[in-house]
């Protein structure tokens, strides 16, 4: 039900703006979060944010990345701002904990 887009191959420094859509019912009392799964590594957690726009971030993302959410539109976004190769792949939007069904990703990589 969650159908992320954006991804890109940009080099480092550069940026990338993510979109996911929430096809689900409960999109405005959902806590939604943005995960990575780098290549031969596990799922990791980036961001969160609740209907309210309450917000946190992972160490490693905070004061590059920003998760924002339209309501209306369903749809929650992670802006990545000076991009290293250590932010390489796919991203994905669920709850926090991952309860939700995952969708497919989109790939992000960026040269050095």
């Amino acid at each position: 039900q969650m159908v992320e887009s954006g991804g890109g191959t940009v080099q480092a420094g550069g940026s990338l703006r993510l979109s996911c859509v929430d096809y689900g019912r409960f999109f405005n009392i959902t806590v939604l979060a943005w995960h990575r799964q780098a290549p031969g590594k596990e799922r990791e957690w980036v961001a969160s944010i609740t209907p309210a726009k309450n917000i946190q971030y992972s160490s490693s993302v905070k004061d590059r990345f920003t998760i924002d959410r339209d309501n209306f539109k369903q749809t929650v976004y992670l802006q990545m701002n000076s991009l290293t190769p250590e932010d390489s792949g796919v991203y994905y939007c669920n709850n926090p904990t991952g309860q939700f069904s995952w969708g497919q990703g989109t790939a992000v990589t960026v040269s050095s």
